[in-house]
């Protein structure tokens, strides 16, 4: 297979912006991590004209697609888990170019995941989960219990792979067989919601409870990053300033709900500042 992809991977070799190549095979019948293609060409340059550019090819009644990626939207993707596909594809992928030992590096990078880089990732699968988990408890209180049961199993996939960021790795996209090895308790509380035989809305209740726990217990750990932020300065935050921050925009969406849990569990203070309006204030916040 690589003889015959060969010839078009060279040629991108040969520009002196490419970084380094990467090879994934199919190994499964029924592959997502490579969209069932046969193998997929991971392409990382400097400077290119289109930050994500995809081709695919058709040999021997086999598939194969290729990505070129920019290394700053590739930097994004994994600090983000943007497109979560290319952190398995740079771990278990075959360097097949490799400009200065750039794809040994990132390779390295990925495997040590220092602390310093985890803050971000935690506080992103951190917001989602609140926002997950809050709107489980709408669905819940007004008797969408479908509802609820569904944004309660996004909930839990969320926890999952927090839970696997806190012990130090990228999470996959088969979350829950690394869940299952080193985090077996949620692993349990996955198992136990999604296998029992009690009605809907009781499986609800009692998870909502569970996760609660779960959540409450990662909350100072995983509001970090944005409380760091925050303490930056001394005047209050408004909503607009926190969202814009250029770290906080990559959970913005996500960033309401934080807040508000945050200022519930007292680690974010509400201040309310005049304005020209009487008995209308401006809320700010406060680390």
């Amino acid at each position: 297979m690589e003889n015959v992809l060969r010839p078009i991977y060279q040629e991108r070799a040969s520009h002196q912006n490419t970084l380094g190549i990467l090879m994934v095979e199919k190994e499964q019948p029924v592959s997502p991590v490579t969209d069932n293609f046969d193998v997929i060409l991971f392409i990382i340059v400097r400077n290119a004209d289109e930050p994500w550019y995809v081709k695919h090819y058709e040999y021997e009644n086999k598939k194969a697609a290729m990505h070129i990626v920019d290394e700053t939207l590739l930097n994004t993707w994994i600090e983000t888990s943007g497109y979560r596909k290319v952190i398995q594809w740079l771990t278990d992928g075959k360097i097949i170019f490799d400009r200065n030992e750039y794809m040994a590096d990132l390779k390295e990078k990925l495997h040590n995941f220092p602390e310093e880089n985890r803050g971000l990732r935690k506080a992103i699968e951190f917001a989602k989960l609140i926002r997950a988990y809050t709107e489980c408890k709408n669905f819940y209180s007004s008797g969408q219990y479908l509802d609820a049961y569904s944004m309660m199993v996004r909930s839990l996939h969320y926890l999952a792979r927090l839970s696997v960021i806190e012990k130090g790795f990228y999470p996959e996209i088969t979350v829950w067989n690394q869940v299952k090895k080193i985090e077996p308790e949620i692993y349990k509380l996955y198992e136990e919601f999604t296998q029992s035989t009690e009605p809907t809305d009781k499986k609800v209740q009692l998870m909502l409870l569970a996760s609660e726990y779960a959540i409450n217990s990662r909350a100072e750990r995983c509001a970090q990053h944005l409380i760091h932020i925050m303490q930056t300065k001394d005047t209050p935050w408004s909503f607009g300033e926190l969202k814009i921050h250029p770290e906080i925009e990559k959970y913005a969406l996500d960033l309401s709900a934080l807040l508000e849990y945050l200022v519930e569990r007292k680690m974010v203070k509400v201040v309310n500042e005049e304005t020209k309006g009487k008995y209308i204030f401006h809320r700010k916040y406060k680390a």
